[in-house]
């Protein structure tokens, strides 16, 4: 690869293209391993760069970030005890990703990078048309009944960046940095935030909104060659609670969304009924100990199962742990965990984690399975 990038012969190689479900029907385009290691050298030296030109308020993809850093400081930003209302604008880009220019990002790239190596290997992922070269994996149907204003089979060689792509998540911070830029040091917004193409701007004055929308709107389309989405546009008081990032941010407390809530709810249903049609049927879990003889069965599920599964709980109920549901973490234990309570228990009474059963875990060791 060294010498390949250093006389510039380096060629991108082919990508595996499949479709996603959860949390939403998506496009993924994964790259060839090799170009993957390329992908992380070059955003790392990209990074030492970029980084000091980012606003502080911009939390996705980045070190130290992240949504939950977000809410933390959005809360931070909403008085608890404020006589004077308090508006937010929250507006989201259409179809971002498939939306971005090359030729404009491009052009915000050569403005900060002077090495003719960088600019060389940033213009030939950027402008890496995926469609080229690539094989299908997974449901090729799931793939088709994909938006077209969704897809890259559908736009212009010359828009869009493949998701799954580790320079896209980057790019996209370098794209959006520019309106960053302007609603910080134009418009003066003092509370701004940014996930991605989600936008939230925060103001005592509605009218004052209204008009940075208008500003906001013309500049992407002047600029940046996009557009607000015209159904994601929403002007409120944030005493009516903020949905953002999967939360529901109010003055006086975090909630978390009702859909993760239900999704959840769905996959412990899933779970659960994998275990039901696999296994027989659970005793009462006073007499769990005498019953592992019928449990550790030939139906018994396997360890990778059950580590997929403890996974998925920790991974929402770290969600839960970043809002004001501690009611809701033991409800949700108690109703709807079922068999899972053989498999899995929480690791304190906070229900802030979950391990896998002690016994269960000596189960495993002693079947010789890793652990």
């Amino acid at each position: 690869m060294s010498s390949e990038l250093k006389n510039k012969s380096y060629r991108l190689g082919k990508y595996t293209c499949f479709a996603i479900t959860d949390p939403k029907l998506r496009e993924v385009w994964a790259a060839d391993f090799r170009d993957r290691v390329l992908h992380h050298l070059l955003v790392d030296r990209l990074e030492q760069i970029w980084e000091k030109k980012f606003i502080f308020h911009s939390y996705a993809c980045r070190s130290g970030k992240g949504a939950h850093k977000a809410i933390k400081y959005l809360l931070n930003a909403v008085p608890t005890h404020n006589p004077d209302p308090l508006f937010y604008l929250q507006v989201d880009i259409e179809s971002f990703f498939m939306s971005i220019d090359k030729y404009v990002l491009f052009s915000i790239v050569q403005k900060h990078i002077n090495n003719p190596d960088i600019l060389w290997l940033t213009k030939l992922i950027i402008f890496q048309n995926p469609t080229d070269n690539y094989l299908v994996k997974g449901d090729r149907k799931i793939l088709a009944s994909i938006p077209k204003h969704k897809s890259l089979f559908h736009v212009s060689p010359d828009n869009g960046l493949p998701i799954g792509n580790y320079t896209s998540q980057f790019f996209a911070n370098v794209y959006l940095n520019e309106i960053d830029r302007f609603i910080k040091h134009d418009l003066k917004c003092r509370n701004y935030f940014r996930y991605m193409d989600d936008l939230l701007l925060l103001d005592a004055s509605k009218e004052k909104l209204l008009d940075w929308r208008r500003q906001i709107n013309n500049f992407l389309k002047e600029k940046l060659l996009l557009n607000l989405h015209p159904e994601k546009q929403f002007l409120q008081p944030v005493s009516h609670g903020i949905d953002f990032l999967g939360y529901i941010v109010r003055p006086d407390y975090v909630l978390s969304r009702r859909r993760i809530v239900a999704n959840f709810k769905k996959k412990l249903y899933y779970f659960n009924k994998l275990l039901n049609g696999n296994a027989r049927p659970w005793p009462e879990k006073q007499n769990f100990q005498l019953a592992l003889p019928l449990i550790f069965s030939d139906q018994m599920p396997t360890l990778e199962f059950i580590q997929k599964v403890q996974a998925t709980v920790n991974s929402y109920y770290g969600h839960f742990k970043h809002a004001d549901c501690s009611s809701l973490r033991k409800n949700l234990h108690q109703g709807y965990f079922k068999e899972l309570k053989n498999f899995l228990e929480p690791a304190d009474k906070t229900f802030s984690f979950f391990i896998i059963n002690p016994a269960i875990k000596k189960f495993y060791q002693e079947k010789n399975q890793d652990y």
